[in-house]
């Protein structure tokens, strides 16, 4: 079903018998020399999966050939889709793949691929074999997590960043920024359909809705590797702090209703 549909109310869930068990949900936005390689390790990681799984790319209005590179991955597996998105921020792209994404299990990846493949495995209780929480945050912070090539001072100005996150917004997380989330199906359809930020703050916002709804969250140590690159900006890290404070504004004024469990 079209993201589009949804607006703000939370939809009844469809998934057929055919639907995968996992979904991969990458936001890309001009991504050409790197999406091609991160969609080969992702299948190479995949094809060791014992479950039926996609991949969900959503090229965010690229001017660059990302959306002709995914559609000849395509081509080759039909698994992998292509989802093309007028541009409208990181945030508008990941809301966008996660209401379309057919998974049991929905996880969401930077196109960087930052953290290796092999990390997801971690999501999931080795003795439940499903993952323990309704939402799995990747975590550069938790016991046995390790960061890699990542320069001091950004280092230094993300914690400064999660602190403000803690203060304003949501306590006890350590790491709300990493681009590697795992969603169940009724946890998507509680948070997404809800998030209005599409800037980098989104990710605090959708975190914010999730523990509003009463749904269960849990942060699981991943290796992460620095990549120059980034889409990070001044004036993105600018409105991220702005927007911090948008999210407790948008909770006083009553917009982020979702039918919470508690």
């Amino acid at each position: 079903m079209a993201a589009e549909r949804y607006g703000i109310e939370k939809p009844e869930v469809f998934r057929s018998l055919d639907s995968p068990y996992l979904s991969i949900v990458v936001p890309a936005f001009n991504e050409e020399a790197r999406i091609g390689g991160s969609l080969d390790r992702l299948t190479e990681y995949l094809s060791t999966f014992d479950k039926s799984w996609e991949i969900v790319v959503v090229d965010d209005g690229s001017s660059d050939r990302t959306a002709a590179i995914v559609e000849e991955h395509s081509r080759l597996d039909g698994r992998i889709r292509l989802i093309r998105a007028e541009h409208g921020g990181k945030g508008a792209a990941v809301r966008r793949g996660m209401l379309e994404a057919e998974g049991e299990w929905r996880f969401l990846s930077d196109a960087d691929l930052s953290m290796p493949p092999e990390n997801l495995s971690r999501f999931f209780d080795e003795e439940l074999g499903e993952p323990k929480f309704d939402v799995s945050i990747g975590s550069r912070e938790a016991a046995g997590s390790r960061r890699i090539g990542e320069p001091w001072a950004r280092h230094f100005l993300g914690r400064v960043y999660n602190w403000t996150v803690k203060l304003v917004a949501i306590r006890g997380i350590e790491d709300t920024q990493c681009g590697f989330k795992l969603y169940s199906a009724d946890a998507a359809n509680t948070v997404f359909p809800v998030q209005r930020l599409h800037g980098f703050a989104f990710d605090v916002e959708n975190l914010f809705i999730a523990r509003k709804a009463g749904l269960t969250i849990g942060e699981v140590a991943i290796d992460w590797q620095y990549y120059e690159g980034g889409k990070v900006t001044l004036w993105s890290s600018v409105t991220a702090y702005v927007d911090i404070f948008r999210v407790r504004l948008n909770h006083l004024l009553g917009r982020y209703r979702t039918g919470s469990r508690s």
